[in-house]
């Protein structure tokens, strides 16, 4: 009889410590896919973007809106820029698993 107090004891402290494991799963490391841009950041195609648009907007300008052509010009080649610089950047992903806690 001693011995079968002692194995049904047991199984119940692995029990116990089986339904505890699993109430505190939450404290595991889960493996998680990240991704990131890979690509350069996009302040090299605005800056970029804007010295051409202003050479541009100052060359096309007439002779007394020269200034305002080149800022005109930098403005709109700088969101040029930007935007081709981020829609280069989103192909270019690099991905990996890491293992965080939830």
């Amino acid at each position: 009889m001693r011995g079968r107090s002692i194995i049904l004891g047991m199984a119940a402290v692995t029990w116990l410590g089986l339904s505890a494991a699993s109430a505190f799963g939450e404290d595991r490391p889960r493996r998680v896919l990240v991704c990131e841009a890979a690509g350069p950041s996009t302040t090299r195609g605005v800056a970029v973007g804007a010295v051409a648009g202003g050479v541009m907007g100052n060359a096309i300008a007439g002779r007394g809106n020269r200034t305002a052509g080149a800022v005109v010009g930098a403005g709109l080649g700088g969101l040029a820029g930007h935007g081709i610089a981020r829609s280069q950047n989103q192909n270019n992903q690099e991905c990996r698993y890491e293992y965080q806690y939830l």
